[in-house]
């Protein structure tokens, strides 16, 4: 699903490279609420939706667009996927 995303190349590459210090804790704890984190193939559907609506609203050029949570969305969304993907791996070994 993450990789069939089309978003700017400079908001994908700067993601890439916030994700490499991703701390779930704290990121997603900012972006989705306080209290018990999902897990992270629950995390990546919420953070889908929420990206979606932030795209539209960069693609409409709306005033509350916000690059930063924009950007902050991206890399809990590469964050995530990287987990996610680990964790399966893990656990065929």
């Amino acid at each position: 699903m993450i990789s069939a995303l089309r978003r700017p190349r400079l908001l994908t590459r700067a993601a890439k490279i916030g994700a490499q210090d991703y701390d779930r804790d704290r990121h997603l704890q900012r972006l989705l609420g306080y209290g018990s984190l999902p897990g992270s193939g629950a995390a990546i559907v919420q953070l889908m939706e929420l990206e979606k609506d932030v795209n539209t609203q960069r693609q409409e050029d709306d005033a509350a667009y916000s690059l930063v949570r924009h950007l902050d969305l991206m890399i809990a969304l590469i964050g995530e996927a990287q987990l996610y993907c680990s964790s399966r791996t893990a656990q065929f070994q």
